[in-house]
């Protein structure tokens, strides 16, 4: 890491951007490396890109998800500067304040989000990434097929997840993939971000509610909100849950599905972090009434 900010320099001037001075290193993410770079002839940026890329349509995909936000669901989204193989350069935003007042106005967009990109099919058009790991999107009908295979068993062969988890945890998990009708309601798929928590969502220049880093697909809205849930928000965050509930017509129960929906961020956590932030407990905490009796 101590390497990134001439790494970063030295990509944006292979990319044409001579005009950069200098290269700030930028804290929170946790795939690639990022950046803050001053600019002689214009306004700063922001700046990501990769070591060794696993492929070369990360940045390329994240545009898109960013694009998709922005025009079908209404998101602020930093704009767009340059997306390739190697690079990602957007427009600068701000941390977000504070205050509830924030998390309420959040509370109101991603509602919007939701409610306003409903749709009867899982998936996206494409797939595209989370973290350094590709995330299948393929079509199907079918929401509890669609979470069960390319949201949760598909982490079942990656290398760190098999050293974590033992025969039991992973029948508990197949058990409770068979179980899923009967665990969350049936609902329409919507536009989702896909890697909400509370770090990739910032403030654009004028104070209102953005987000970074998106994963989108076309799956169930409480995919988002259990992201956020989970993820230890912020205190000021708590109205945000109330007003989004109100907002969408959430039942009373839905703090109790928040676990399993957010098993999918445990597990992609898991399979490709050495420190998983205790993911592999909470994978199994939450597996634990589905093992099997022995």
């Amino acid at each position: 890491m101590l390497r990134s900010p001439t790494f970063l320099l030295e990509r944006l001037h292979q990319a044409g951007l001579a005009d950069v001075d200098t290269v700030e290193p930028a804290t929170g993410g946790l795939a690639a490396l990022a950046g803050i770079a001053t600019r002689r002839d214009a306004s700063p940026v922001f700046v990501k890109a990769f070591v060794e890329a696993p492929a070369d349509d990360v940045f390329v995909a994240e545009a898109e998800g960013l694009a998709a936000l922005r025009e079908l669901g209404g998101l602020s989204t930093p704009e767009v500067i340059l997306a390739d193989g190697d690079l990602l350069v957007l427009s600068v935003l701000r941390p977000r304040p504070p205050s509830e007042t924030f998390w309420e106005q959040f509370a109101h967009a991603l509602a919007r989000l939701h409610l306003g990109t409903t749709q009867p099919r899982f998936g996206w058009h494409r797939d595209n990434w989370l973290g350094r790991r590709r995330q299948v999107n393929t079509w199907n009908d079918d929401g509890f097929a669609f979470f069960a295979q390319h949201r949760l068993l598909r982490w079942l062969g990656q290398p760190r997840v098999e050293a974590a988890l033992d025969a039991g945890d992973r029948a508990a998990l197949e058990r409770l993939c068979d179980r899923l009708p009967e665990l969350l309601p049936d609902r329409p798929a919507c536009l989702t971000h896909g890697d909400l928590w509370a770090q990739n969502v910032l403030a654009t220049p004028g104070g209102q509610p953005a987000v970074i880093d998106p994963a989108v697909s076309y799956t169930w809205a409480e995919v988002d909100l259990a992201h956020l849930w989970t993820t230890a928000p912020p205190p000021e965050a708590q109205r945000f849950f109330a007003v989004y509930a109100e907002l969408t017509g959430l039942d009373r129960d839905w703090p109790v599905r928040m676990p399993i929906l957010q098993l999918r961020q445990h597990l992609a956590v898991l399979a490709q972090f050495d420190d998983d932030w205790g993911a592999a407990d909470q994978i199994r905490a939450t597996l634990a009434p589905f093992r099997p009796r022995t």
